[in-house]
């Protein structure tokens, strides 16, 4: 990274050049990008490709409960029907937020071959109600069921935060490449909690996509200081792994202050090292809000 303060990253950030302050060769371009929030984008070399802008189901989430599995059934269907029919193509499940039924019942309207389906495997004790942790095979076979899929996009391993994950999770990651090679999955990866997780993912070929958590103010993130995880993400996105953006808002930290939204999608837009975003949503509203915002920021990127 090249030297700045605290100040001088401030200023950049909050005019979505913060990704002119860090060596990754990417961010030395000076092309206009797209400022379409639903754009087709790569995710690395995973072979995936999907929109920019992603749905996450779980909001409030923990132990198969999130924010959409609680609420009215039909405002969660009608939600998850106003995504797509915005343009949205990513939805991202897990066991752990219980929204794979609610899924399942929007596939009889919207075309499964249209859309990635991203969900997440728990390995670690608690956060479902079962003790015991089957294989992948197992549990990737029980998601088909329950998403009414024969196939599933994208499949991590959800959580990690340890820095020897890849040596306690081979099992499941020699079985997941399993089912990479007979088409069941897409792609696999992970989803970290951990600075220390996040540098295992770095190391690893195994890992196709991961999810990192990032936004400028260093809340709810692997480290306080922003600097030091988007050092990595460059990193990661260098390597040719698909990186995902999560906790663009500190998990709801900030969800009304309006300036804040608009720096972190500024922050996170800018960096061009992050190949996709993803938003918990609860009300349609906040879908089409977030779409304005994004291109605003896409927009003064491209002026910046």
């Amino acid at each position: 990274m090249k030297e700045f303060n605290r100040r001088e990253f401030v200023y950049a950030l909050s005019l979505g050049t913060g990704n002119l302050m860090f060596s990754n060769p990417l961010t030395g371009c000076t092309n206009d990008v797209s400022t379409d929030p639903f754009q087709l984008v790569k995710l690395g070399r995973s072979g995936l490709e999907t929109t920019l802008l992603g749905m996450g189901t779980g909001f409030h989430g923990g132990n198969r409960s999130s924010s959409l599995s609680r609420q009215d059934k039909n405002k969660s269907l009608a939600l998850l029907r106003h995504a797509y029919d915005v343009g949205i193509r990513y939805f991202d499940c897990a066991d752990l937020y219980g929204t794979h039924p609610l899924m399942a019942e929007s596939l009889q309207a919207i075309p499964r071959d249209k859309i990635t389906i991203g969900s997440k495997i728990w390995t670690r004790q608690g956060g479902i109600p079962e003790p015991e942790r089957p294989g992948a095979n197992i549990v990737v076979d029980r998601f088909r069921k329950e998403l009414n899929t024969d196939y599933i996009d994208l499949m991590q391993i959800h959580a990690m935060v340890d820095a020897d994950w890849t040596d306690a999770e081979k099992r499941q990651m020699d079985i997941l490449e399993d089912l990479k090679s007979k088409g069941i999955i897409r792609a696999h990866g992970v989803s970290v909690h951990s600075w220390e997780a996040m540098k295992a993912a770095l190391d690893s070929p195994w890992v196709d996509v991961i999810h990192a958590r990032i936004n400028p103010y260093g809340i709810a993130m692997d480290k306080p200081e922003p600097e030091q995880v988007v050092s990595l993400i460059h990193q990661l996105h260098d390597s040719g792994k698909g990186v995902v953006g999560m906790k663009l808002i500190g998990g709801g930290k900030y969800p009304e202050e309006g300036d804040k939204i608009d720096n972190a999608l500024r922050f996170v837009l800018g960096l061009r090292s992050v190949d996709m975003i993803i938003v918990g949503f609860e009300e349609t509203s906040q879908i089409d809000n977030y779409a304005g915002r994004i291109e605003g920021a896409l927009s003064q990127i491209n002026s910046a």
